[in-house]
């Protein structure tokens, strides 16, 4: 496919509370249907302290774990703009959200899922991993029946936000306290438990986004976090 599309400025922004990664891709989203001044298409690279995210199909009973026991293991829960149902989010996991106008990329949106979930099979297999999609109807990127990456998208117009959850060394036990993406028999796994290795979030990152440049077919022009976060969002990297 022929196309000019300028470089996807790709940034790795450390730990970000959930809920200001939100209102970032929300103003970044804003900007790149407006076509401001600042808007460009986005690949915001970054890991969550823990949070139980619902999706707009969950329901609170996806969220197993009691108030006293959410407090103290330290996990906030967040009702979500995304599609899906309950996930999980903590250190250990990459998480990656494209802020993207699918009409740059020529892309529908079956076309752009299974892209994103290519882009992370591509990965794993580079850490000796074998992964593939999921079955119709079940998002994500899989192992043996136990899934690696969740997948969960908004479109608004045709620019796509939020995206994926790699992982890494995830503590797994997290997931104990929802019932994952709405199937209770799928457990998920990680890069650690399946293959030994104990990889880094930020090392990760850039592992990942040659990856998504090349199954996008696009380049990356990597920027510091202070040429993202405008707002002034705390990150730790």
């Amino acid at each position: 496919m022929s196309r000019s599309l300028p470089p996807v400025r790709a940034s790795w922004l450390g730990s970000v509370p959930y809920r200001e990664a939100w209102d970032l891709q929300a103003d970044l989203v804003r900007e790149l249907r407006a076509g401001e001044g600042t808007g460009a298409d986005t690949l915001l690279l970054l890991e969550h302290p823990h949070v139980f995210t619902l999706g707009k199909a969950a329901s609170p009973s996806d969220v197993l774990w009691d108030e006293e026991e959410r407090s103290r293991r330290d996990v906030e829960v967040v009702w979500s703009d995304r599609g899906g149902e309950a996930t999980y989010h903590g250190p250990g996991q990459l998480v990656g959200y494209p802020v993207i106008d699918l009409q740059h990329l020529g892309l529908t949106i079956p076309q752009y899922l299974e892209k994103l979930e290519l882009s992370l099979i591509a990965y794993l297999a580079e850490l000796g991993i074998e992964a593939e999609p999921g079955e119709p109807g079940l998002t994500g990127v899989w192992r043996r029946g136990e899934k690696l990456a969740a997948i969960g998208i908004k479109l608004n117009r045709s620019v796509v936000s939020h995206g994926f959850a790699l992982n890494l060394t995830t503590d797994l036990g997290y997931f104990d306290g929802i019932v994952p993406c709405g199937h209770a028999e799928l457990r998920p796994t990680s890069v650690e438990a399946v293959s030994r290795r104990s990889v880094a979030t930020k090392a990760a990152a850039q592992g990942y986004a040659r990856h998504f440049a090349a199954v996008f077919e696009t380049t990356l022009e990597w920027v510091p976090p202070a040429a993202i976060l405008a707002r002034g969002t705390p990150v730790r990297t």
